[in-house]
């Protein structure tokens, strides 16, 4: 597993290590929570969820793929 170090205002860090406590998780896993709800996936991840969008719209391999870049880039594209 890898190990991430940043920086954060002090009071970020007390309201990261409060939210975590209160959830019973670590400050780590209440990150990788954030990620995930963020929809930072692993190439692996962001696989899966193409093939099981392929199989239920019923699309070709690479037309699955080419939706989900585009739409992929237009919810990451900034407001």
């Amino acid at each position: 597993m890898a190990r991430l170090t940043i920086s954060l205002p002090d009071q970020r860090h007390v309201a990261l290590k409060e939210a975590a406590a209160r959830r019973g998780k670590t400050i780590g896993e209440l990150i990788d929570e954030s990620l995930e709800l963020y929809g930072i996936k692993t190439t692996e991840a962001a696989a899966a969820l193409v093939a099981k969008a392929r199989a239920r719209a019923g699309l070709k391999t690479k037309a699955a793929m080419d939706l989900a870049i585009s739409e992929t880039r237009l919810s990451r594209r900034p407001r």
